[in-house]
């Protein structure tokens, strides 16, 4: 049984245009969770000074949120496997607020890295089950773009929730935006509570269904194209600060408006991927990856042009965020009998595409390329995500033509 017929009874059988106020919902819970990870960044100094630790040993918060991001969403998909999706989802939010509250309250630092840890966990499980529930509550010909809502909830966090707390935490000190995320967590939980539909977990999922749905050769090729493309356009923007200040000589005062920017591309890309990746995925893959890779060049090329550069933040944005309803799709489309780990994977293959880009860029930094290399990595990493949707539409044709080799 698809994922589709155990949760698209919640839909109206005259399915207007418009996506369920459900689907929303979800996305500003993700928002809410979102906003933690991106809001961390900008309070470092200030938890390194009050809890009296070394900035570096500070930054150790970001690698625990993603390392219980990347190892704890395919875990938890299987353990809550046989729980409705509304009792997941809400628990997976209380866990989050509560284990940030914890760590607000306490000034032990040893303390403060576990309950991100946990975060990280409860993080990736709501993410994956909220995927799931999302396409499980609009017609097939709109899974993409259902997807597509959710995932924005993130690139709101970035930017908007992570710049908007960092803001508070300046004048409450930092704990201050991280209290409004849990405020905004425990007002998602009640909203899902709610307005979520109240459908039971489907009688026929098993771990073993699962498990042998991680088999399909043709999910790790999606896998790896999700890997790739989010390295490709996260790279450049991680070090898009430093690139603006250091290679554009932009003023600092326009740093911050301009990596809004692409947030707002990221906002655009997500609803224009949502719309063609419902029929075309490839397309939207071939377009990202496409987009970002002439992009990534046009920044290097282009460095010196202020006005160019700034463009071109705003349109890589739009690239590489046209991907992810896409990817998403293709994730649920090849795993439709047993969507739960599958999605949980797929997230954890977002967050170590981001997680990766510090090492790749650090081992171009550290060999003494200039700032000026990270884009031409991002176009790298493009580049070897083309061929990889392109084996992914080869097999999809192959299983077109011969249905019998299919995972049922």
């Amino acid at each position: 049984m698809s994922v589709r017929t155990e949760t698209h009874e919640a839909a109206s059988p005259k399915a207007s245009n418009r996506l369920p106020l459900a689907v929303y919902l979800l996305a500003f819970s993700l928002f809410a969770m979102g906003s933690a990870e991106f809001l961390l960044a900008g309070v470092l100094p200030d938890i390194a000074d009050d809890l009296h630790i070394s900035l570096s040993s500070a930054g150790a918060l970001i690698s625990a949120f993603a390392i219980g991001v990347v190892i704890g969403g395919p875990p938890l998909a299987v353990l809550t496997l046989r729980w409705p999706r509304r009792t997941t989802l809400v628990i997976s939010q209380a866990v989050f607020a509560v284990c940030v509250a914890i760590g607000l309250v306490s000034d032990n630092f040893t303390v403060l890295l576990i309950t991100r840890f946990l975060c990280g966990l409860a993080y990736a499980g709501f993410w994956a089950v909220a995927a799931v529930t999302a396409i499980g509550l609009v017609t097939p010909d709109r899974t993409a773009r259902a997807s597509g809502v959710v995932v924005s909830g993130l690139s709101i966090a970035m930017v908007a929730g992570g710049p908007a707390g960092a803001l508070l935490s300046h004048f409450t000190g930092w704990e201050g935006g991280f209290w409004a995320v849990v405020g905004l967590t425990v007002l998602g939980a009640v909203a899902t509570a709610i307005a979520i539909p109240s459908a039971p977990a489907a009688k026929e999922q098993s771990v073993r269904r699962e498990l042998r749905t991680m088999r399909q050769p043709q999910l790790w090729v999606v896998y790896i194209a999700t890997l790739l493309s989010t390295a490709a356009y996260m790279i450049s923007y991680n070090y898009l600060a430093a690139f603006l200040r250091d290679v554009t000589h932009v003023d600092s005062v326009w740093v911050p408006p301009i990596l809004v920017l692409f947030g707002i591309g990221a906002f655009v890309g997500l609803s224009i991927g949502g719309r063609i990746a419902d029929g075309r995925p490839h397309h939207a893959l071939l377009i990202g990856a496409g987009g970002i890779l002439v992009t990534s060049v046009l920044l290097t090329l282009l460095a010196d042009y202020a006005v160019a550069v700034v463009a071109l933040v705003l349109l890589m944005g739009v690239a590489g965020f046209v991907l992810n309803p896409a990817i998403y799709g293709r994730v649920f489309t090849v795993a439709s009998n047993a969507p739960t780990l599958a999605g949980a994977t797929a997230v954890s293959m977002f967050q170590l595409g981001i997680s990766l880009v510090p090492v790749i860029a650090g081992v171009a930094l550290g060999a003494g390329a200039g700032l000026t290399s990270i884009p031409w990595l991002g176009a790298g990493l493009a580049v070897l995500t083309i061929p990889v949707v392109l084996i992914d539409r080869t097999m999809t044709r192959n299983r077109a033509s011969n249905p019998q080799t299919g995972e049922d």
